[in-house]
């Protein structure tokens, strides 16, 4: 690695556990929300990259140790590579802030410790998991053995790139499977710094490589012939093909895709407490959150009173310099991401939502991807704002009549990944967190997954669970070996 002025230059990938040339000079610059400056070099890896890696992934399944550990030394890798991270925790959220403008709170909680309580919590469902049991069958006993999957894919967005990849590879390191990693090409240096920790603990070589590329070389990657199974967290636009290349294939496939989750408000919820909680569920990471609660739902009889309660805390959010610590909302990933947080806004004009707060650029910011923070009201469920994903600082609030109206408008989505209901009865509130067709609840908290146990969404939110023993599932097979009495 060199240093030209203050831009890092990155010449190598990490492959087969080295440090190896790429096969063209093709690059990717890293580029700064905030300031809207190169800040790094990294090679962009192509076809015959591609190829190394998955080579160096099934060398390390087939032929090196890794799948033959015991499930204590993969849950105590697990833990080494938790604990070199935590050593680093400040060097990668700055990172994160700087190449895709995390809000320094959320880089160092919900990025980087996150992804170590990830890999904690993976080491000890490993720990504790049956990967072998004998069971009494028609013709004799059984032993049913859980089986690493292979070689696996892991593609992650840029939005919280340690976390996610720490989803996958904490399942796929756990199961005893191999990995290529590739990172988006917004946060490609988070990789890099990975890449170091993993070389840091010994783990053994082409168990874990990581490479950065464009999307046209992602398609080679999840299409290649030595891939057995493909994780990835995105777009449901690039899930459904994904989805449709794994299929053709035969290709086991987990798919974290997006979200409009709903945060149903009943009518005997105290407000003080849960609107300063609803509006960092909606703005954390600057609404870039897959499980971003968008949706308000309120009671008609206390609607005015919510939406001013949310337009005082809107107007009162900070906005700004992500290395901040104060701050909520920083700049958009990408000069394309504010196009489109803008489109919507538009459009939530055009259809007939009233613009409470925000809607525009902030003034006193001359440089960066920023949009205000944004609370739309007398919103129709029918509306773009309320059906499609934004990835963007806004939220709409939707009235509702009665409960059963506020849970079918909660479904009334293609998507179902995460939500909330507010209430001064947590057990009413359990009852209809379970009418909702999503993937996570939370009762009275803005909580939009719990880091030990199962995320993952209903409809067009994705296929399968991260995180928990159903996490680690994901990444093994079933063997059933049938012994007949002799």
């Amino acid at each position: 690695m060199t240093t030209t002025s203050t831009r890092i230059v990155k010449d190598r990938l990490f492959i087969g556990g080295e440090w190896v040339a790429p096969a063209s000079a093709a690059t990717i610059d890293v580029i700064s929300p905030h300031s809207e400056e190169v800040i790094a070099t990294v090679p962009e890896a192509q076809a015959a990259d591609i190829d190394r890696a998955v080579a160096a992934a099934r060398a390390a399944f087939e032929e090196g140790p890794w799948p033959r550990t015991t499930p204590a030394e993969r849950a105590a890798m697990l833990r080494a590579i938790s604990q070199a991270i935590q050593a680093r925790a400040q060097e990668f959220s700055d990172t994160a802030t700087a190449e895709m403008g995390a809000p320094s709170t959320f880089a160092l909680f919900g990025n980087t410790l996150a992804a170590t309580t990830v890999l904690d919590g993976y080491a000890t469902v490993v720990e504790s998991f049956p990967f072998q049991q004998d069971r009494p069958g028609v013709l004799g006993e059984v032993t049913v053995v859980k089986a690493p999957v292979g070689v696996c894919a892991g593609i992650v967005p840029w939005n919280a790139p340690l976390f996610l990849i720490a989803m996958k590879i904490g399942a796929c390191l756990g199961s005893g499977s191999t990995i290529v990693i590739k990172s988006a090409p917004e946060t490609p240096l988070t990789g890099y710094l990975l890449a170091e920790v993993l070389e840091s603990v010994g783990l053994p070589p082409g168990v874990v490589n990581i490479i950065t590329a464009d999307r046209e070389n992602s398609e080679l990657l999840v299409r290649h012939p030595g891939i057995d199974k493909v994780s990835f967290t995105g777009s449901t636009a690039a899930g459904r093909k994904i989805g449709a290349i794994c299929g053709e294939q035969i290709k086991r496939c987990t798919l974290e895709l997006g979200g409009k989750s709903a945060s149903i408000i009943l009518d005997d919820a105290d407000l003080n407490a849960a609107l300063p909680a609803i509006l960092p569920a909606t703005f954390l990471n600057t609404g870039q959150v897959c499980a971003a609660q968008t949706r308000i739902l309120a009671p008609r009889s206390r609607y005015s009173e919510i939406v001013d309660g949310l337009a005082d805390l809107v107007g009162n959010t900070r906005v700004g310099d992500p290395t901040d610590p104060q701050t909520l909302v920083g700049p958009l990933v990408a000069e394309r991401q504010r196009t489109r947080v803008e489109g919507y806004i538009h459009a939530g004009v055009e259809e007939g939502a009233r613009l409470v707060r925000g809607g525009g650029r902030p003034a006193a910011l001359e440089r960066g991807w920023y949009v205000e923070p944004t609370l739309f009201a007398d919103v129709d469920n029918r509306m773009r704002i309320a059906r499609e994903e934004i990835f963007g600082p806004v939220m709409a609030v939707i009235p509702y009549e009665t409960e059963d109206e506020a849970v079918r408008i909660a479904n009334d989505s293609t998507y179902g990944l995460s939500g909330s209901v507010w209430t001064a009865d947590p057990d009413r509130g359990v009852e209809v967190g379970k009418r909702i067709r999503t993937g996570v609840v939370a009762i009275n908290s803005g909580t939009v997954l719990d880091p030990h146990n199962p995320f993952g969404g209903f409809k067009h939110s994705g296929i399968g669970r991260e995180l928990g023993p159903e996490g680690l599932e994901a990444y093994l097979e079933t063997q059933t070996l049938v012994k007949p009495r002799g």
